[in-house]
C-alpha cells in the first residue's frame, strides 16, 4: 500500500523534534501491526487550499501509479484563515470550493480520507478555523469522503495547546502530534483500509 499525505505544515509535522508528526506515527503503528506501507509526506508550510488544489494531482500521480494500491489523506485549511492585510488569505467560499474540487477529483482515482483543520494559539483565528472545519465536514458528507473532525478535541487538549504555546504559537511538539495520531489510529475509516474496524471518533466521519 502506498499513501500520500497532502496538506500544510501540520501534515509536514513542523516543530516535532522527532521528525515524525502525525503521519509518521500512524504509519509506524500500522507497520507494527504488520502492514506494508510506503508513505509520502507532501505537507508544505503555509500552503492553503488553493495551493493544495494547484499541486496535489501532479505530485500524487507521480507517487501512486495505476498498478499500485494507492491512497490519499488530505488535511489543510488553517492557512486559509490566516489574516493578511486585513483579510483572510482565502475567502471562505473559495476554501469550500477548493475542498470540493480536490475531493471530488481525488475520490474518483483513489480511496481518500480527510482530517480537519487544527487549532493554534490565536483565539480569533481558531473561531474562523472552527467554522471552516464544520464547512469542510459538510463538503465531505456531500461528496462521500470520510472526515475526521478533531478541531474541538485538540482545542480542549492541554497537551496540544500547551505545546503550541511553548513552540511557535501554531504547532505542537512530539506529545501533541502523538495525541492526534492516536485519534486517527482509532478512527474506523482509517482502520478500514487495513481490513479491521475500530471505534468511531468523529460525528462527521464515516
Amino acid at each position: 500500500m502506498r499513501m500520500c499525505f497532502v496538506g500544510d505544515s501540520f501534515v509536514n509535522g513542523t516543530c516535532d523534534p522527532e521528525y515524525l508528526g502525525w503521519t509518521g506515527r500512524i504509519c509506524r503503528e500500522a507497520h507494527k501491526q504488520g502492514h506494508d506501507i510506503t508513505y509520502y509526506n507532501l505537507g508544505i508550510r503555509r500552503n492553503t487550499s488553493a495551493d493544495v488544489a494547484a499541486r496535489w494531482f501532479e505530485e500524487v500521480s507521480r507517487r501512486l501509479p495505476e498498478e499500485c494500491n494507492g491512497r490519499i489523506v488530505f488535511s489543510f485549511g488553517v492557512n486559509d484563515t490566516t489574516l493578511e492585510k486585513g483579510k483572510t488569505r482565502i475567502e471562505l467560499h473559495h476554501s469550500i470550493e477548493n475542498c470540493r474540487k480536490i475531493l471530488t477529483t481525488a475520490k474518483q482515482l483513489y480511496p481518500v480520507l480527510m482530517i480537519s483543520p487544527l487549532p493554534i494559539g490565536d483565539v480569533e483565528q481558531n473561531r474562523r478555523s472552527a467554522n471552516l472545519s464544520e464547512q469542510f465536514a459538510l463538503v465531505c458528507n456531500q461528496v462521500n469522503v470520510p472526515y475526521l473532525n478533531v478541531f474541538n478535541l485538540l482545542k480542549s487538549s492541554t497537551t496540544w495547546m500547551s505545546e503550541v504555546a511553548e513552540n511557535d504559537g501554531a504547532h505542537p511538539g512530539a506529545a501533541g502530534y502523538s495525541e492526534l495520531a492516536k485519534y486517527i489510529e482509532s478512527w474506523s475509516s482509517w482502520l478500514s483500509w487495513f481490513n479491521y474496524s475500530g471505534s468511531h471518533i468523529s460525528g462527521s466521519g464515516k
